[in-house]
């Protein structure tokens, strides 16, 4: 699996976004362009901003056990899968500032680097490794790019 950490990977993920316009249409699920780069913001805003609340101890003992292992896996998410909660979005969204965030949050985890995210503990799943973080990160942005068809 290609890396967030690693620059010329995250050059590529750059790339892809740049390739979105407001027009691109998805080719499985019903979120908009501009609701998809919302929905991949969340995973950032979960690490850098204080704007969701955290699991309580069951919640987070649940999503452990049975949520944690297909997000940090190296196994690619299937299509039309549920999503938690905190990541729908079902309002309307600007596309230039939804993907202006993303970029500016997929930059922050490059440059602080997998030493900052190793042993560095989730929202919702307790201590990531640096592999775990990388997969959970990558896997996700590169699951809805394909989705818009980049």
């Amino acid at each position: 699996m290609k890396s967030v950490f690693n620059s010329a990977d995250t050059q590529d993920l750059l790339n892809r976004i740049d390739k979105l316009s407001p027009d691109s249409v998805a080719h499985w699920g019903k979120m908009s362009v501009s609701q998809m780069l919302a929905h991949c913001n969340v995973s950032y805003e979960l690490i850098y901003e204080n704007k969701h609340p955290k699991p309580n101890f069951l919640m987070k003992l649940i999503l452990k056990l049975l949520v944690k292992d297909k997000v940090v896996s190296d196994k690619p998410y299937k299509h039309n899968l549920q999503t938690a909660p905190v990541f729908l979005v079902k309002d309307d969204k600007d596309f230039a500032t939804e993907k202006s965030r993303l970029i500016n949050y997929i930059n922050k985890t490059q440059h602080l680097g997998e030493t900052y995210f190793d042993g560095k503990e989730s929202h919702s799943f307790g201590v990531l490794s640096k592999q775990e973080w990388n997969n959970m990160l990558y896997k996700h942005l590169d699951h809805h790019l394909s989705q818009f068809g980049v």
